[in-house]
């Protein structure tokens, strides 16, 4: 389907993935903030772990307070290693009281896979031969809500089960562009179905994984294998936000998963390095891996993603940089093939996030 409608194809995580469609990348980024694009993000690993006390033994591997969430709430969160680091970042969803759903990253999930075996073997854990499509924009409500009427009250993070047209599915208001909007899981030889009908809406195009990588970078959200990994920690990377209050220093399940120890004392006492963002003079982006420096020449940093925001029609990054360096409006300075270029941190997102909020 993805060749019919003219995309480029490339190896990513172990598939065949659409780069991007005639129209280009551009054009399919401004069409998701303005209208509705249509993702396939059939690569992501989509795992059920199912159980007695399920909430309580993943919350030994993740710093998420799982008992407290409601069947059909899900939540950003991590699987962290023994140093505090991120194997991977996920949304879990509480299907039913002792039954989960884990959305994690394609080029990781076996090894995701593996980790929780190992670790929660009187669990049945089940890695889901499903599709899964993303409608994203502010056009996605309305146009998800006018074929499922009862989808129109869920929220941010919210799922149930639905129908589209005749088929079986389960809908998540989630999604990893900034945008409102719905990741929709079904079988797979049923994905095409519901792909033709959401493209009977004029306001529905496709999009590929160069318009979702912009779309997220404009929004400040982390990719594992650039702001995050198996060496950086979530205080680290600035979403210490995702780490549920009763599992901090002082809650009333304090630490009790994996890296603990670590994450704790580093919201205690500081880190070393922050992400932050950047925007740089010229329109040439500074790309992934660009050493920064400071006035002195000393390395003080490196570039994790890189490019031309669409939107504010100017280069941006992230970066890790030492502490020091991290407060809003440092100078700092790049060396690439274009010679040296000076940026400035500067907030994050830097396009606003238009989440439907309960």
């Amino acid at each position: 389907m993805h060749l019919d409608f003219g995309a480029r194809m490339m190896p990513f995580g172990g598939y065949m993935m659409p780069m991007h469609y005639p129209k280009g990348i551009l054009q399919e980024h401004l069409h998701c903030r303005k209208s509705a694009a249509l993702f396939d993000v059939s690569h992501m690993g989509q795992i059920t772990v199912k159980g007695l006390d399920a909430a309580l033994q993943l919350e030994r591997l993740m710093p998420t307070d799982l008992l407290a969430m409601k069947v059909g709430d899900g939540c950003y969160t991590f699987l962290t290693n023994k140093d505090g680091g991120v194997i991977d970042d996920l949304i879990v969803t509480r299907v039913e009281v002792d039954t989960f759903c884990l959305v994690l990253n394609a080029s990781n999930k076996f090894e995701d896979l593996r980790h929780l075996s190992e670790n929660l073997s009187n669990l049945s854990i089940q890695l889901d031969d499903r599709a899964l499509i993303a409608l994203q924009g502010p056009s996605a409500s309305d146009i998800l809500t006018s074929l499922a009427s009862d989808l129109d009250s869920l929220s941010f993070m919210q799922s149930r089960g639905s129908r589209i047209g005749s088929v079986d599915c389960s809908v998540s208001r989630t999604g990893y562009t900034g945008e409102d909007g719905f990741e929709i899981s079904m079988s797979p030889d049923r994905a095409s179905e519901v792909v033709q009908i959401l493209l009977k809406d004029e306001r529905v195009a496709w999009a590929g994984l160069g318009a979702r990588d912009t779309l997220r970078l404009e929004s400040g959200l982390c990719l594992h294998g650039q702001e995050l990994s198996i060496d950086i920690t979530p205080v680290e990377a600035g979403l210490s936000w995702s780490i549920s209050p009763s599992r901090c220093l002082g809650g009333s399940a304090e630490g009790g998963y994996i890296g603990s120890q670590k994450i704790i004392q580093q919201q205690r006492d500081g880190v070393d390095s922050m992400r932050v963002g950047l925007t740089a003079q010229g329109r040439a982006p500074v790309r992934s891996g660009t050493l920064l420096l400071n006035n002195f020449g000393k390395i003080v940093g490196k570039v994790t993603s890189g490019s031309f925001s669409p939107i504010l029609n100017k280069p941006i990054s992230m970066a890790y940089v030492d502490t020091g360096y991290a407060s809003k409006g440092t100078k700092l300075f790049a060396k690439d093939r274009r010679g040296n270029r000076t940026l400035y941190t500067v907030p994050m997102p830097w396009v606003k996030k238009r989440y439907k909020r309960a």
